[in-house]
């Protein structure tokens, strides 16, 4: 199973509820997660079905700035 890690601009726990069916929709519930205390705002996605361009498209649609990190 593959970790897609992403940096991200979402700053709150507000942000992340509003991700939350998008994400939940794209990677299944539980397969992913963010540590907002990092500066990069990482996103985590725990999914084999995942392309980065999916993620990438889901939060920058949503209003957010994301871009993988290698």
């Amino acid at each position: 199973m593959e970790i897609l890690v992403f940096k991200t601009s979402v700053t709150s726990v507000e942000s992340v509820s509003r991700l939350t069916p998008l994400l939940n929709k794209l990677a299944g519930k539980d397969r992913w997660n963010f540590a907002l205390d990092d500066c990069d705002r990482i996103l985590r996605i725990t999914a084999g079905h995942v392309r980065p361009g999916q993620a990438v498209q889901v939060l920058t649609e949503a209003g957010y700035a994301c871009e993988e990190l290698e």
